[in-house]
């Protein structure tokens, strides 16, 4: 007598509004020391944005090359390579306080907006409270991210706004790592067998 089974449900695991900290065995690769916030995660792929890798370029500058009105004041505010897809498209993680047509809602308080209205707005000071402009992005096929994950590339961590808003670059991954009560300093670089 046969005995039929169902089949079996592959449930997708979503890390939308998780961080992605790169293991230490990563030396030398582009995503080394790199801290990445998962905006999208679906079962036709992943999209995240690298927080922790600041550019030589300004928002100041940024916003003149754009031909948008400046404020000295957006001269202290870094640019972050967002990833290496699309380095000349930018993305806008900032706080709920503020929507914009291209406005994505990551969480409840992170969305991602796009398209140049949300700079336009920063740019005359009626943008949102918190806000963090990145270049470029990182982007998974189906099935890649998790296949990294397996494959020990990457660790994840439940994402936090205070961390992607309030600490400076240098600081993110420590304090990603620190949610999960890691010190990132001491993990190995490659993982041990017993």
């Amino acid at each position: 007598m046969a005995i039929l089974q169902a089949p079996l449900k592959v449930s997708l695991l979503n890390l939308q509004h998780n961080f992605l900290l790169a293991m230490p065995g990563l030396v030398g690769d582009y995503f080394a020391t790199s801290l990445t916030y998962v905006c999208e995660h679906t079962e036709d792929g992943a999209l995240g944005v690298i927080v922790n890798r600041p550019t030589d370029l300004s928002l100041l500058e940024l916003l003149s090359q754009l031909a948008l009105p400046t404020d000295p004041r957006q001269v202290d505010v870094t640019v972050y390579e967002g990833g290496p897809v699309s380095r000349e498209r930018g993305f806008v993680l900032h706080s709920a306080d503020a929507t914009f047509e291209s406005t994505t809602h990551i969480s409840e308080d992170v969305f991602m907006s796009t398209a140049l209205d949300v700079l336009e707005a920063i740019a005359s000071n009626k943008g949102p409270d918190q806000y963090l402009v990145a270049l470029g992005y990182a982007g998974w096929g189906a099935g890649q991210l998790e296949s990294e994950i397996a494959d020990n590339v990457w660790l994840t961590a439940p994402a936090e706004a205070s961390i992607l808003f309030e600490l400076s670059h240098e600081q993110r991954l420590n304090a990603a790592a620190k949610t999960l009560g890691i010190d990132f300093n001491l993990i190995a670089a490659r993982p041990g067998h017993a």
